[in-house]
């Protein structure tokens, strides 16, 4: 892509609302625009990042055997009624009425919904157990949106249901999900530590939080510190072997780590001192078991091999996708500006023209940039007609991980510049390596000869 082609409201100034790190660089970026209080567009940049990670979330729980669907955003009163939410849920919730006067909101979560299919569809313990799931807008009318998409009102999320015979097979499932939630994490460049959580209006018996650690988090968590050095076992994963999940999900839970709801000063005074931690995380999902909180009152029942009709054990699990991007950026950035993973960058490397209008950097920049995209990665290509110092700053602010540097001393002798953004570590290349050590970086098969340049 180039860069003369393509919208990039980058801004100089920091706007006066921003208050925390990736609310300000989201703005200054160009990657979105307030449009009223706790509501964004997702500007071009912004939305590549979005579609990544979403992606990611969707591959781990495709992987996990969980199935994806699609529910609308608007739903009926008259289901949350039949689980006696809807009054319960409170203002955050936006009621509203269509010209028939029928009482209709914009969904905060979709539990009733997804129950109400089950409900239709499946009637028999052949069919369990079933997980589905959904990556969709979702709207709670917060008192005081603020932070940027880190509290914002409308959010895009994953929420996913799982639908089980039993309160075994249904912790399964949720020792399954927290595995899948860590490997998206993981893959995501994070690290979010599950800590005991309360319920709030959704309920349940089991429920946890997956948390960042950040100065700016708007909860306050209590951990052993050991848990922040428990990694995942990097051998595949069978989310089919139940003693497995558990296992894992166990090495995780067991060590203390609890909002601040839940926190219990008996239990936190066994932890070591030394290892005693209280600081600041930002939440990015939840999961939950919750039983037959809803499958009970609203007659989603299945027959067992006896014969018998029995409500459904079920359990919720949501990922917050947008949140995740500020949560990334609050992770990894610095003064100069974001500093992208690499499984989440917007474009996998930047080029930089030093003098745009010079003979030999134009043609080595714009063979570069074909070359890289044949590969099937793309480049953003900084092709206007600006000063370098402009470019570099423009770089460094959206966070690109990679920078190949072509100026006109260099390009004569056919060399250009790799820097990586996170380490600032620089080596001079001849041009015709650029596209396959990019390919390296990233993991990607070079399917198609680079013609020398």
């Amino acid at each position: 892509m180039r860069l003369s082609r393509y919208f990039l409201p980058v801004l100089k100034e920091t706007p006066a609302e921003a208050r925390v790190a990736s609310h300000r660089l989201m703005l200054r970026a160009g990657m979105i625009k307030q449009q009223a209080a706790g509501i964004y567009s997702w500007l071009p940049l912004g939305f590549r990042v979005l579609r990544r990670i979403e992606q990611i979330v969707c591959e781990e729980q495709i992987r996990a055997g969980h199935i994806p669907m699609l529910m609308p955003t608007i739903q009926s009163a008259d289901l949350w009624r039949e689980s006696d939410r809807y009054d319960a849920y409170g203002p955050e919730m936006l009621r509203i009425q269509d010209r028939h006067d029928r009482e209709l909101l914009f969904g905060p979560t979709n539990e009733e919904m997804i129950t109400d299919i089950f409900r239709t569809h499946v009637t028999s313990y052949k069919n369990l157990p079933l997980t589905l799931f959904h990556i969709q807008w979702k709207f709670r009318d917060e008192i005081r949106p603020r932070f940027g998409v880190m509290r914002g009102r409308e959010f895009f999320m994953k929420d996913g249901y799982s639908f089980d015979l039993t309160r075994k097979d249904a912790m399964h499932a949720y020792n399954r999900h927290l595995v899948s939630y860590l490997q998206t994490y993981e893959r995501l460049g994070l690290q979010a530590i599950p800590m005991r959580a309360e319920s709030g209006p959704i309920g349940g018996e089991d429920t946890h939080e997956f948390l960042v650690l950040a100065d700016t988090g708007e909860s306050i968590v209590y951990y052993d510190s050991a848990v922040t050095d428990i990694r995942l076992d990097q051998r595949l994963i069978d989310y089919d072997d139940v003693a497995q999940c558990q296992k894992i999900a166990q090495d995780f839970t067991a060590v203390y780590a609890r909002t601040e709801e839940t926190h219990d000063e008996e239990k936190y005074a066994q932890v070591p001192k030394d290892r005693q931690r209280c600081a600041r995380g930002i939440e990015v999902g939840q999961i939950f078991y919750f039983g037959t909180k809803y499958s009970k009152p609203m007659g989603a029942l299945v027959q067992t091999a006896d014969g018998e009709m029995v409500p459904v054990h079920m359990g919720s699990h949501g990922i917050g996708v947008s949140r995740l991007v500020g949560a990334i950026i609050e992770a990894s950035h610095d003064e100069k500006g974001i500093i992208w993973p690499e499984e989440v960058t917007p474009f996998h490397c930047g080029i930089i023209n030093v003098k745009q209008g010079d003979v030999e950097t134009d043609r080595l920049c714009d063979q570069l940039h074909e070359g890289i995209n044949r590969l099937g990665l793309e480049a953003l290509y900084d092709d206007r007609e600006e000063r370098a110092g402009a470019k570099f700053a423009t770089a460094d602010i959206i966070g690109l991980p990679w920078r190949v540097t072509v100026g006109p001393r260099g390009a004569k002798s056919g060399l250009v510049e790799l820097e990586s953004r996170r380490t600032g570590e620089r080596q001079e290349l001849l041009a015709e390596a650029v596209a396959p050590r990019i390919a390296q970086i990233y993991g990607v098969e070079q399917l198609s000869v680079v013609d020398n340049v």
